[in-house]
């Protein structure tokens, strides 16, 4: 059985955060995004490979995961010639679809019982199944209608409040037959949610929901990647590096050196050689990639700091991600939500005064 990840996408409304590296492998903690979504992958014994459909920096993701040892599952990378849309991928796969296949969005967390699915998908011997999230504020989403007895009837997108009629969004997963792909044009842009959907529910086919309570997000925007890190921290989503540890953990990696003086509030994660100076505070929600360095006094709340950064002696930091290598120059101020991509420098300011 095959699995497909949909990793072609640019990223865009990660920007700038992805100018230099692809969605799919931007770091959660000190875990490329992938790995996250393989380990859930791996769950279902039946999937012997997993097709990665990449377009965007294709070459990152096969130079970093072909440098994993022991990934434990086979990988097949296959690069669409152009963006061709989620139901376009999964149509450029289907040379290597001969049985049911799982799809996966690439923005999507979720924990999710993905055996469950496949076994409701064969128990209502449908030939789609997609999985749904209820929300709070649907207002916000594409919504996903069906009735009673689970199947879907139709897709909202984006409905106005009147138009409002259930709490049901796509959650970016799928179960598929090959049997209905034929539907979906060779080599041509084409979207799996306003058409090749929509296609099944005209065609009468049996096209089911599986409504899913987990915990799920979408990782794509800055805010969002934000929150799924607040989110592993607190226990919401139970994975690595704070999978069964108390409320309010310091997570600190064996080789960083945290001087005399300074203030750790957790949660907070501090990789593999960092090193962080006297009068340093480091507050609750931070990271700090790997080799980063924080000089003395300086104040960072709940931020994001990807390898190599080096932070300045008196700089305050609060609710910021900073892309891999960043300098923050002396009293420099950054908050509000501030997202830095890779290189920035900010420099000093010589006319602070706190």
């Amino acid at each position: 059985m095959k699995a497909i990840l949909l990793a072609g996408g640019k990223g865009t409304r990660l920007r700038p955060l992805t100018l230099n590296i692809p969605k799919p492998i931007v770091p959660i903690f000190n875990r490329p995004f992938l790995l996250y979504q393989l380990d859930l992958l791996k769950q279902v014994a039946s999937i012997d490979e997993v097709i990665l459909s990449l377009n965007y920096q294709p070459d990152r993701i096969e130079e970093l995961i072909g440098n994993i040892h022991n990934l434990g599952i086979k990988i097949r990378y296959l690069i669409e010639p152009q963006p061709l849309g989620t139901a376009g991928a999964i149509r450029f796969a289907s040379d290597f679809l001969d049985d049911t296949v799982i799809i996966f969005n690439g923005d999507v967390l979720t924990e999710l019982n993905l055996s469950a699915v496949l076994q409701y998908h064969r128990s209502r011997e449908a030939n789609a199944t997609i999985v749904l999230k209820p929300v709070e504020n649907p207002s916000a989403y594409g919504l996903v209608e069906v009735d009673q007895d689970g199947n879907v009837k139709r897709f909202l997108e984006k409905p106005e409040a009147e138009e409002i009629s259930c709490n049901t969004i796509n959650a970016g997963v799928y179960i598929i037959e090959p049997s209905t792909l034929h539907r979906i044009p060779k080599h041509m842009p084409w979207s799996i949610e306003r058409s090749f959907f929509p296609a099944l529910i005209n065609d009468g086919e049996r096209f089911v929901a599986y409504v899913s309570s987990g915990y799920w997000i979408d990782i794509g925007t800055p805010a969002s990647y934000r929150q799924v890190h607040r989110d592993i921290m607190d226990g919401h989503f139970p994975t690595e590096p704070f999978r069964s540890k108390p409320k309010g953990t310091v997570v600190v990696a064996d080789s960083a050196q945290i001087e005399d003086g300074v203030t750790l509030e957790g949660p907070c994660f501090i990789d593999e050689g960092v090193v962080v100076k006297t009068g340093a505070r480091i507050g609750a929600y931070t990271v700090l990639g790997r080799k980063c360095e924080v000089g003395n006094n300086v104040n960072i709340e709940a931020s994001i700091l990807w390898p190599s950064c080096s932070i300045e002696a008196e700089a305050f930091l609060n609710d910021v991600v900073l892309g891999q290598g960043c300098h923050i120059g002396r009293n420099a101020v950054i908050q509000s939500g501030v997202t830095l991509g890779d290189k920035a420098v900010v420099p000093d300011y010589d006319g602070f005064n706190r």
